[in-house]
């Protein structure tokens, strides 16, 4: 189930050709936490919806990485249509399939394509799905603002600190390279549930799940915020949105995958594909028998048309314009199953969304 793809993002789309080489099964989005998390601070200026006689409710529940795409298009189509309720769970990716194949929801939002596993306990339960890409993220490294030493970290370095054989042991960040201060390393970041903790696992150590486990995990980036500015030799990582809401408070770690360091801001960084190997694609799943709800198609259909400025707005990158109406040919195809999830290296992007649509 492990795919790699998104390798560069340019005119021809092919994901060979994007220079971030990207797990797909291992794709962490997403910090799980309550409900009740914020989003970033992006006020949307899309156009709201025509209104008109909707009423209902769409549950959307997963990744609180791409949940604040997914709360800013709920509030603008909540304009036009106050009468359908659209609350947006976080319980992160692997949370929000679960409650997504157990049928408790009618979208998913998800860091990472959906895993063998779990599509098998969705059609267990005889629930289809229509799986959407809709934007980009780059992964980010934080520290304290008062850590001056750690502008970079090469690949090598975040194994050194993350691997489970560092665990009791690389506890300085004298540990982790020659010159740094002897100052303690306070390490934070998301849950075992998170697809962001599977994806930087992945890339970092080779294996989703192979991680040190003596640090403060939340499913909360917020909490993981308070944590590392709260800090001196604090670090953590989450979705770029997440930074770029509190830049004020932290630094983002330049990342060396091998051809010289590179932040992930500004975001032309993970466009071009220079902001390897963090970069990854963001999904929302749809339930077949939901798009059966005028509430449910109208809300698709609007989130869609809308996610390319709104992605932008919330501070992840929006997929490239010829790949936008490939995904809304998906959705109106009602094309069900994954596509991504063992998509070989170096096929189109465009390519991938047009499969078995014809």
């Amino acid at each position: 189930m492990k795919s790699k793809f998104f390798n560069r993002l340019t005119g021809s789309l092919s994901l060979a050709t994007l220079a971030v080489t990207v797990t797909l099964s291992s794709c962490a989005g997403d910090n799980a936490t309550t409900s009740t998390s914020p989003s970033p601070n992006a006020t949307s200026t899309a156009m709201a919806p025509a209104a008109g006689n909707l009423s209902g409710q769409v549950v959307i529940d997963g990744s609180s990485t791409v949940a604040p795409i997914s709360k800013a298009i709920a509030e603008e189509f909540g304009k036009a249509n106050a009468d359908v309720k659209i609350p947006v769970g976080t319980s992160g990716t692997g949370g929000g399939f679960k409650k997504f194949c157990a049928g408790d929801s009618d979208i998913a939002d998800a860091s990472r394509p959906i895993k063998t596993k779990e599509a098998e306990e969705c059609a267990k339960n005889n629930i289809e799905f229509v799986e959407l890409p809709i934007a980009i993220d780059g992964l980010t490294v934080v520290v304290n603002k008062e850590n001056t030493w750690a502008k970079c970290l090469t690949v090598a370095e975040l194994k050194k600190i993350w691997s489970p054989d560092s665990q009791g042991k690389v506890t300085k960040w004298s540990q982790v390279r020659a010159g740094f201060p002897d100052q303690a390393l306070n390490l934070f970041g998301p849950g075992a549930d998170s697809g962001t903790f599977e994806y930087f696992t992945e890339v970092v150590n080779g294996k989703a799940k192979a991680s040190r486990t003596d640090f403060q995990p939340s499913e909360d980036d917020n909490i993981l915020v308070q944590g590392v500015s709260g800090s001196k030799g604090g670090l953590a990582y989450f979705g770029v949105a997440y930074f770029e809401e509190n830049a004020s408070k932290l630094t983002a770690v330049e990342i060396d995958g091998g051809k010289g360091c590179v932040a992930p801001v500004p975001l032309d960084n993970i466009i071009s594909g220079k902001y390897s190997p963090m970069s990854r694609p963001l999904f929302i799943y749809v339930k077949k028998e939901s798009l059966g709800r005028p509430e449910v198609k109208a809300f698709l259909d609007f989130y869609l048309a809308q996610v390319e400025k709104i992605s932008k707005e919330v501070g992840y990158v929006a997929l490239p314009a010829e790949a936008v109406p490939k995904v809304a040919e998906r959705l109106k195809a009602v094309k069900v199953g994954t596509t991504f999830s063992d998509a070989p290296a170096g096929t189109p992007l465009v390519e991938l969304l047009s499969k078995d649509l014809k």
